[in-house]
């Protein structure tokens, strides 16, 4: 079936566009943003939406950490053969200009307590980050492309009937395009995974937007500390300015006890010259993405799956009521300060710090997927969470 968009030259393979170059069942489209003011540090939002060509589904969600409150508004509906179609339900995203400018609407709802209509104006240009492959057993598990972008927020938020103003001299954020192949929909039969056991994810997922630049950190590492994928890049926001990397990326978690909280981090970056840069990451506010949205192993709700023609549904948490073993299993993306130590030269920035350890992981003592940070003498981070 033919749609609009067959009637531009952009095809990559003998099919319309609606048909992906491959039938895996985990292919995706998937925009990400988040939100937030630089002025005060109890407003998170995040908002995504993805489209599943060989699921037939397209689906999306809004989440927002507000003080304690962890509120989503989530919807599905059945994929159609037009992939211009970025409306689900309530949700909508409008590209008003490619790489540069969109339109993020929720409208109002009896089911949730959250609308916005608020437009995110790119301040560096679209970057390019590394593959993402992964493979268990045959199977490939991850095949990704992605580009990010940073940049500031214009227009409005309404919580539990307050309308905040989004100002872009106070709102900033970071949004990505990702395509390929990842696990989504409803679980399938493990096979012989099941005696080979469950990949770990270990992921560190980190944008910086500072005033001069924006820093993007990928870290993804196996059981023993091996890299699957990682990059380090400063990206000025000059057009033609070629990105630059800033050598091997290393981390050091600080984890609060009994749980797998991420509560503080330092990043360095070593340069081949020798000269190690040095990122210091205060994590301020934590969005538990994968509680509501579908990023999570709720067995009701995952991005991909089967909900019927249209289904729109909210749901309302106190942050300070979640278990540990419910957060445990799913990123966590941290709103955080950034404080970047170059030679004599000090930068300040704020933006994402995302991170998951789940499953074992070498490095910080994990031998399971359900073991726990050991106690530490002194700890007064638990109020980040």
């Amino acid at each position: 079936m033919l749609s609009p968009m067959d009637d531009y030259p952009i095809h990559q393979i003998a099919e319309p566009v609606r048909h992906v170059a491959t039938s895996d069942r985990n292919f995706y489209d998937r925009y990400y943003f988040n939100c937030y003011p630089t002025d005060n540090n109890d407003t998170f939002l995040i908002v995504g939406l993805g489209q599943y060509p060989n699921l037939g589904v397209m689906d999306g969600f809004a989440v927002l950490r507000h003080g304690d409150h962890h509120i989503v508004a989530r919807m599905s509906k059945a994929l159609g053969a037009d992939r211009t179609d970025t409306t689900v339900g309530p949700l909508r995203i409008e590209v008003l200009e490619g790489l540069q400018k969109l339109r993020v609407v929720l409208e109002p709802s009896s089911e949730y307590d959250l609308s916005f209509d608020i437009t995110f104006d790119a301040t560096i240009p679209a970057a390019l980050e590394p593959k993402h492959f992964r493979r268990q057993l045959e199977r490939v598990t991850f095949d990704t492309s992605r580009f990010l972008q940073t940049g500031t927020w214009s227009g409005h938020l309404t919580v539990d009937g307050e309308e905040i103003s989004i100002d872009p001299d106070t709102w900033r954020g970071n949004r990505d395009r990702s395509w390929g192949v990842r696990p989504v929909g409803e679980a399938e039969p493990p096979g012989r995974r099941a005696v080979d056991g469950i990949q770990n994810f270990f992921w560190i997922y980190s944008v910086m937007q500072f005033d001069e630049f924006t820093i993007s950190v990928i870290m993804q590492e196996d059981e023993q500390g091996r890299r699957i994928v990682e990059e380090a890049m400063r990206i000025w926001p000059e057009e033609g300015r070629d990105p630059e990397w800033l050598g091997r990326p290393e981390h050091d978690l600080i984890f609060c006890p009994a749980t797998r909280d991420v509560t503080g981090a330092t990043l360095t970056f070593h340069r081949p010259s020798g000269e190690v840069l040095t990122v210091d990451c205060e994590l301020l506010l934590a969005n538990h993405i994968g509680i509501g949205t579908g990023y999570g192993l709720e067995q009701d709700w995952r991005h991909g799956m089967w909900q019927g023609e249209l289904v729109v549904q909210g749901l309302r948490h106190k942050v300070h009521e979640f278990e540990p073993m419910q957060r445990m299993f799913s990123p966590v993306d941290n709103l955080s300060k950034f404080h970047l130590t170059e030679g004599d030269q000090t930068f300040d920035g704020t933006g994402l710090f995302e991170v998951a350890a789940i499953g074992p992981h070498e490095r910080y003592g994990f031998t399971s997927f359900i073991d726990m940070a050991p106690e530490r003498e002194t700890d007064n981070t638990e109020e980040r969470l």
